[in-house]
């Protein structure tokens, strides 16, 4: 029997593995760099009141104490008891059977092994005994026998109950003390303040289990159809509430945000099937795809008030699919008759249930592997709360964007609501704790930082407004020359010539000179059917045998404007084998914005800048100015949940031509499934070179310099925990020192490192207006850790829906940086994103590495995998992508 650890953790989803393969783990037992404490705050920009959806939390009774057992649920046959929820109905039932034995005291319950008391229980051990009783049908006459069977009307059955035994052992494992949080608010550093803090998390886990909530790590959702938006496709958002205690500098808060996560469409399963697959009806359903999608689904028949999990379809449509069926002797002897009788027949006939079209459909088996049980399609609903867990497509994405956000005022309103609502103060264990929650947002301070100024063509001043700036009337700042290109087209519908016209036009405004394209390239009609592989390998064929070189640049018009199938091949195509910059577009309306918004990215990527920051041209910036400094993006994406035959992918884009910050080259590989630490930073190889990223980025730095080695080296990282902190410092830094002393450096340059986060939920409100924050907007107190060096700013306008400000986090700071100048440099960053004209709401490098990652990582077409190749992460080899050609590695092919 498995054994509960001490300290076991709720039941969230696993983090990615932290270990790349080719690390030791002896940096992590013996760690040379530790996570830094705060040095001070800001005090530059225009002040501004804010509101924040933290809650005040106060704690009365600071010296209980959390004490936490481990739980180990089994059945009569011994084995563990495995199954969604099983845990959580047992519990319950043991608490029913044996709250005098556990002498009334209320727990909380992670749902899986862990359980948690404010003071002991009576004993250190228990063992209970508990029975639960499921509702089973028992089929009178006529009912079904043999291996295949229909499920009958309940009408037509008399209930028995089938009761399972459990055998539960309760077993002290460690003590947690709440005064740890306490101590943890004053700035000490104490080792169980997050297990206390987990604790609370999973009294507010058990208390929305219990109202009936579907689940996702400290999300819930409750099952009401007004909060449900359709986005297409059988797929619905439903909209809840995240809500989590967190340490801050003005005390224990609770951050409550409105959550939205993806769940399938309740209703009938035709329904669903004709949505999820964009069919007109039944009959032109694709029944592989059918099964593969309904699969381990819940769903409830009409006449039967019961759930059942599909398992798979007939093989045979319901009028076609027979079982043996038992019938009574009318002469009342023991012995009955077998008849074979069709699925459709037996419900029709026999319960006299009518099915209008599910005669030539087939059924849901809803039974065990070796005794398939049917229900005809049409009398089957999916049940509500089921979590739909694959990537969405561009439109559902779009339409969930649309459907789901919410104006400031809107969701001030709606937090302040369900925090009434949900009384958790009334929670049993909280009140032990003598915990009690404020009703109202929290006020903070917050600061508007200066917005940078920019200079674009002919040294001209570019004052952005509101975090947003034009190309009306003005110039690149270094525009590039286009001598030689083509345009090729994948599109039907476009008209190539038109585009070349304008694009022309509009680049002579734009300062950059466009020679008449070479020639124009459409796709022919046969090749239009093959697959996309095919398409693309032909249209260079036609290239080479249309020009007599290499063009300069190509302009490449597609079918669809987002995912298309031929972007990947394309890409792959013109980027590693030829080493030719394209453009991709699928213009729908195009106009002057259109177009300069194209060329913002064509310039960028043939070597020129479209603006700069004044104080990047005039080289003012503050401690870069005077020390070569390299800046460095990092980013790892990973594949859709549940894909482990995926490979994650790695990209590190590093700054070039110091002491300019606006440009930067990146490298990328693909490492094993779900790895959050990159590993790829430093590579050592057989012949005792360094195959790493971080080389590529450091030569590249030293090149574009003139000849300076950086001495100073500013790290963003994006997409780590906080658990995750201390492995970006003692694995990643690692491994870049090593590549940087394996060029034969001793002098290992100053490090500043900061994760940049956007996957959190603290929201920042105007106090006096219903507008989101003005861009620039900082908060660096009364919200932020008690101890730890963070901030939150919002860079960006936020449009429509209420902003999210980046939460970022300095871990290391050995150049020295003033509060006020890093985050200065932090806003300036959000200033140089070459691609818009609009302060983004992240730094760029980080944007950059994003953008680098995403689109190497269609070079490898990965097909949809069967169910069966699913396998845990590092057993599956990780393909390895094409290196970039040495004409386009060093530019921002990215952009």
């Amino acid at each position: 029997m498995a054994k509960a650890e001490a300290g076991q953790s709720p039941p969230l989803p696993p983090s990615p593995p932290l270990m790349p393969p080719n690390v030791k783990p002896e940096h992590v037992d013996l760690p040379r760099h530790s996570i830094m404490s705060r040095r001070g705050v800001g005090n530059c920009g225009r002040r501004i009141s804010l509101l924040t959806n933290h809650f005040k939390v106060s704690v009365n009774a600071t010296d209980a104490v959390f004490y936490h057992y481990t739980v180990t649920i089994s059945g009569e046959d011994k084995r563990i008891a495995e199954g969604k929820g099983i845990g959580r109905k047992v519990v319950d039932k043991l608490y029913q059977t044996y709250s005098a034995e556990l002498a009334g005291k209320r727990f909380a319950y992670d749902g899986e092994k862990s359980l948690y008391t404010v003071g002991p229980l009576p004993q250190n051990k228990f063992e209970f005994t508990v029975v639960l009783e499921e509702s089973r049908a028992k089929q009178q006459n006529g009912s079904p026998r043999g291996r295949d069977s229909p499920i009958g009307p309940g009408k037509r059955s008399k209930h028995s109950f089938q009761s399972k035994t459990f055998m539960v052992e309760i077993s002290f494992a460690t003590k947690i003390p709440l005064r740890s949080i306490a101590l943890a608010l004053k700035g000490n550093e104490v080792d169980n303040t997050q297990d206390a803090l987990r604790v609370l998390d999973i009294v507010l886990r058990q208390q929305a289990a219990n109202w009936g909530c579907l689940l996702v790590r400290q999300s819930f959702f409750h099952d009401d159809s007004r909060n449900l938006v359709d986005v297409g496709g059988g797929v619905s958002g439903i909209r809840g509430f995240h809500s989590s205690f967190r340490p801050t500098q003005g005390g224990l808060s609770l951050n409550m945000d409105v959550s939205t996560t993806m769940i399938l469409k309740p209703g009938p399963v035709i329904d669903f099937l004709i949505a999820n697959q964009n069919v007109r009806e039944p009959r032109f359903i694709d029944w592989t795809k059918a099964k593969k999608m309904l699969r381990n689904l819940r769903v409830k028949p009409r006449h039967r008030n019961m759930e059942f999990k599909i398992v798979g379809l007939s093989e045979k449509p319901c009028n076609q699919q027979f079982f043996p069926m038992k019938v009574k002797s009318t002469e009342g002897t023991n012995e009955g008759e077998t008849l074979e009788i069709t699925v459709y027949d037996y419900f029709t006939q026999h319960c006299r249930i009518e099915l209008t079209y599910s005669a030539y459909l087939p059924c849901l088996d809803v039974g065990k592997p070796k005794r398939p049980n049917y229900l005809p399609l049409e009398l089957c609903s999916l049940v509500s709360l089921q979590r739909y867990t694959k990537a969405l497509s561009s439109m559902q994405r779009a339409s969930l964007v649309e459907k789901s956000r919410q104006k400031p005022q809107d969701r001030m309103r709606t937090l302040t609501d369900a925090l009434r609502s949900y009384s958790y103060d009334e929670d049993p264990v909280l009140a032990a704790c003598g915990i009690s929650i404020g009703k109202q947002l929290t006020q903070v301070d917050g600061r508007i930082l200066e917005i940078p100024k920019l200079k674009v063509g002919k040294s001209e001043d570019c004052i952005p407004r509101n975090g947003r700036w034009n190309f009306n009337n003005k110039r690149f700042l270094e525009a590039t020359r286009i001598d030689r290109w083509i345009v090729v087209n994948f599109s039907a519908r476009c008209d190539t010539s038109h585009i070349s016209r304008e694009l022309i036009n509009c680049g002579r405004n734009k300062g950059i000179h466009i020679e008449r394209p070479f020639t124009l390239i459409e796709e022919d009609q046969q090749t239009r059917r093959g697959n996309p592989v095919v398409r693309v390998e032909r249209m260079f064929e036609l290239i080479t045998e249309k020009l007599p070189g290499p063009p300069q640049f190509i302009l490449c018009v597609l079918p669809e404007r987002k995912n298309s199938d031929i972007y990947g091949p394309w890409k792959k195509k013109s980027l590693s084998d030829f080493g030719i910059a394209t453009q991709c577009i699928s213009p729908t309306k195009i106009n002057d914005q259109y177009l300069t918004n194209v060329l913002l990215k064509i310039n960028s990527k043939l070597g020129g800048i479209n603006s700069l920051l004044a104080l990047e041209q005039s080289s003012l910036i503050p401690l870069i100015k005077d020390t070569p400094t390299m800046i460095l993006g990092m980013d790892v994406s990973h594949g859709s949940p549940g894909r482990s035959d995926i490979p994650s992918v790695a990209a590190v884009v590093g700054s070039q031509s110091w002491p300019l910050i606006s440009r930067y080259r990146a490298a990328v590989r693909t490492q094993s499934s779900k790895v959050e630490m990159i590993d790829a930073l430093y590579k050592p190889i057989a012949n005792g070179n360094d195959d790493g990223i971080i080389r590529e980025l450091l030569l590249d730095f030293y090149r574009t310099s003139k000849q300076r080695k950086p001495k100073q080296i500013i790290i963003f990282r994006d997409g780590v925990s906080e658990s995750q902190f201390n492995q970006v410092l003692n694995i990643e830094l690692e491994q870049i020192i090593k590549a940087y002393q394996h060029l034969g450096e001793a002098d290992i340059p100053k490090f500043t490192v900061i994760v940049a986060q956007k996957n959190h939920h603290t929201k920042l409100f105007q106090a006096s207006g219903p507008e989101n924050v003005p861009p620039g907007t900082v908060v660096d107190t009364r919200i932020v850790h008690p101890r730890n060096y963070d901030f939150y700013m919002c860079a960006h306008a936020g449009m429509i829906g209420t902003s999210r400000p980046a939460h970022y986090h300095v871990l290391l700071d050995e150049i020295g940086f003033s509060p006020d100048d890093l985050q200065n440099l932090i806003h300036s960053l959000s200033y140089v994103y070459q691609r818009s004209t609009t302060a983004i709401s992240i730094v760029a490098p980080i944007c950059y590495a994003h953008l680098a990652a995403s689109q190497m990582g269609q070079f490898i077409k990965f097909e949809d995998s069967s169910d069966t190749s699913i396998t845990s992460a590092g057993s599956v080899p990780v393909p390895e992508l094409p290196r970039l050609h040495k004409n386009v590695e060093s530019s921002m092919f990215f952009c």
